[in-house]
C-alpha cells in the first residue's frame, strides 16, 4: 500500500502521545510511511490510506479529542483502516485492563460508522506532580508495556499493506456469484 498512515492521539500529560510516536517508530522500521499528529488538529484524511487512534482513558471515558476525531470523520474512517488503542488501567491486572477496554469499546459504539481493524488497551502511567488534587495523591506508576505497544503495531502493518477489508464477507460471495463468467 502506498500512502502515509496517521497516527492521531489524545493525550493529557504526554504518555499517550509517547505511545503514538512508538507505533510510528514501529510502523516506519517496517517500511510504512508515517505522520504523528494530536487528534484535536486532524482535519482532512485524504492524504492517509490508513489511521491509528489513541486516546488516554480517565475516569471511565476515551480522551475527547480521540472520540471527536471519530465522530468528526467517521464517514472517511468508514472506508479506511483503522486501529485504535486506549490507554488506562493502572495495572495490567486482568480485571483493570478488561474494565478500561469495555470503556473504550463503549466510546467506539457511539461511531458505529467506524469499524477498527485492532483494538487494544495499554497499560496507563500516572505522573501524580502532573495531576490535580486528589489524583495528585495517587502513588506514581507506569506499566506501559513497550514490547506489547510494539508488538500490536507490527501486527498493523499487514492489515495497512492490505487496506480495509470488506464489511461482510457475504457481499463479496454475492458479487463473485453475479460476475458474469
Amino acid at each position: 500500500m502506498s500512502g502515509t498512515i496517521l497516527i492521531a492521539y489524545g493525550s493529557k500529560h504526554g504518555s499517550t502521545q509517547e505511545v503514538a510516536h512508538a507505533v510510528a517508530e514501529e510502523l516506519q522500521a517496517r517500511g510504512l510511511d508515517v505522520e504523528t499528529l494530536p487528534a484535536d488538529i486532524v482535519d482532512d484524511l485524504r492524504l492517509y490510506t490508513g489511521v491509528v487512534v489513541g486516546g488516554s482513558i480517565y475516569m471511565g471515558r476515551w480522551h475527547a479529542d480521540a472520540v471527536g476525531l471519530l465522530g468528526r470523520h467517521k464517514y472517511a474512517l468508514s472506508e479506511l483502516p483503522v486501529a485504535v488503542f486506549g490507554m488506562g488501567p493502572r495495572t495490567l491486572e486482568s480485571r483493570e485492563v478488561e474494565a478500561s477496554m469495555a470503556q473504550l469499546r463503549r466510546s467506539l459504539a457511539t461511531v458505529p460508522e467506524v469499524e477498527p481493524i485492532a483494538v487494544a488497551v495499554f497499560g496507563g502511567a500516572v505522573k501524580p506532580p502532573a495531576l490535580r488534587f486528589p489524583f495528585s495523591r495517587m502513588p506514581a506508576s507506569d506499566v506501559r508495556d513497550w514490547e506489547a505497544i510494539r508488538y500490536w503495531a507490527a501486527g498493523l502493518v499487514e492489515a495497512f499493506d492490505y487496506g480495509k477489508p470488506a464489511s461482510d464477507p457475504r457481499d463479496l460471495r454475492t458479487e463473485l456469484q453475479q460476475t458474469p463468467r
